[in-house]
C-alpha cells in the first residue's frame, strides 16, 4: 500500500486537471455523540457542515446527498438507504446508484476544513496511481475511508461482493468494504478532521477565527448567505476600503465598497467589473487624499516639505492627517 504526503497545487506533477467526477455525501448519520443533534446542519464558520463539504466537491457532474431532503447552498440530487439509519456502507450503495462517471468521491458531511484543492489532490492521486482508491488519513495515521476518491466500477464490485456474503449492507462496517480494494494513502491531518463530537466542533470553530483563516471564511459565508457565486480580488477592495478610511474618513470604507458592488452589478457583474469600478473608486480615492495634503501645506512650501511648528494647517485646527484616519482597516491586518 502506498503513502502519499499532499504535493500542493492538484495535478501538478502531470500539468493535467483531475477527471470527471461524481461525488456521494453521507448526511444521514444518527450522530449520537452529538446527543443525536442534526450535525449537518451544525454551523462553522456561518456555514453549515453539509453547505462547506458541498463547496469542496462543486466541481462535481453529479452530487448525490444520502439523507432526507433539506435547503442546501447549492443543487443535489437526494438519495437515502432502505431502512433508513442502516449505516454506512448501506448509505453508500444508495448513493452510487445515481452515479455514473469513472470516479466518484466519497466524503461525510461533517469536515469543516476540506476544500476543493484536496478533493483535486485525491483525483490525481488516483488516476496516476492506478489503486482502486486513495483516501485521506488524519493527524494519527488512522485511514478516513469516507474522504477518500475511488474507481467506481471497482467500488461497486466490491460492495456487491460485500452484499452478497452478508446478504445485505444494513449495519455493516466500513472495513469489510476497504478490505478488497487495493488502496493508496494521502496525508492531509487539516483536510480529514471530522467532527465528531461538541469539543471537535469547538475546535473547527475557534480554528476558523484564528488570524489568517477568519476573511476567508467570513468571505465564504457571506457568498453562501447572498447567493453570490463570484471569486474577486479581496485585496484590491481591501486596499480601497483603506485608502477610502484614510484619505477621506472611516465610515467612506464600508460605503466606498458598496458602490463598488453596486456599479460592478449595473456594468453586468463578474470580476471584471469588480475589477473596473475598484480601479475608479480607487483612483478617486487618491485623488481626494492628494488634495487634502495640499490644502494641509502652508502657503509657498512645495510637496513634501516639512512643515514648521504653528504651520497654517496647524492653526486652523487641520493636521496633515484626518482626525478620524487609520492606517489599516483590513480585519486581519497584521
Amino acid at each position: 500500500m502506498t503513502s502519499y504526503e499532499p504535493t500542493g497545487a492538484p495535478g501538478a506533477d502531470t500539468g493535467r486537471a483531475p477527471a470527471a467526477y461524481d461525488a456521494v455525501v453521507l448526511a444521514g448519520g444518527a450522530a449520537r455523540r452529538l446527543g443525536g443533534t442534526d450535525k449537518p446542519g451544525v454551523r462553522v464558520g456561518g456555514r453549515a457542515l453539509l453547505d462547506r463539504v458541498l463547496a469542496a466537491c462543486a466541481g462535481a457532474r453529479t452530487t448525490v446527498v444520502v439523507a432526507d431532503p433539506r435547503p442546501t447552498a447549492r443543487p443535489v440530487t437526494w438519495a437515502r438507504e432502505d431502512p433508513p439509519g442502516g449505516g454506512p456502507l448501506a448509505a453508500l450503495g444508495a448513493g452510487l446508484r445515481h452515479t455514473t462517471a469513472e470516479h466518484v468521491v466519497v466524503l461525510s458531511a461533517d469536515l469543516p476544513f476540506l476544500d476543493g484543492k484536496a478533493v483535486d489532490r485525491l483525483l490525481t492521486a488516483l488516476r496516476t496511481s492506478g489503486c482502486d482508491g486513495v483516501l485521506l488519513t488524519d493527524a494519527d495515521g488512522r485511514d478516513q475511508p469516507l474522504v477518500a476518491a475511488y474507481r467506481a466500477q471497482r467500488l461497486r464490485a466490491s460492495l456487491a461482493a460485500v452484499q452478497d456474503e452478508h446478504a445485505g449492507l444494513t449495519g455493516l462496517p466500513l472495513r469489510l468494504l476497504l478490505a478488497a480494494l487495493r488502496l493508496t494513502r494521502v496525508c492531509d491531518p487539516v483536510a480529514s478532521f471530522d467532527c465528531d463530537t461538541w469539543d471537535d466542533i469547538a475546535t473547527a470553530r475557534s480554528r476558523i477565527r484564528e488570524h489568517g483563516h477568519v476573511l476567508d471564511e467570513w468571505i465564504s459565508a457571506a457568498k453562501d448567505e447572498l447567493g453570490i457565486d463570484l471569486d474577486v480580488d479581496t485585496g484590491a477592495l481591501l486596499d480601497l476600503a483603506r485608502d477610502a478610511a484614510h484619505g477621506v474618513a472611516r465610515p467612506a470604507a464600508p460605503l466606498t465598497t458598496f458602490l463598488v458592488g453596486y456599479a460592478a452589478a449595473r456594468a453586468g457583474g463578474g470580476p471584471e467589473a469588480v475589477a473596473e469600478a475598484t480601479r475608479k473608486a480607487a483612483a478617486l480615492a487618491q485623488r481626494w487624499a492628494q488634495e487634502d495634503t495640499a490644502r494641509a501645506r502652508p502657503a509657498g512650501s512645495t510637496p513634501g516639505a516639512a512643515e514648521p511648528a504653528g504651520s497654517a494647517a496647524e492653526s486652523a485646527g487641520r493636521p496633515d492627517v484626518a482626525p478620524d484616519a487609520t492606517p489599516d482597516t483590513r480585519p486581519d491586518a497584521g
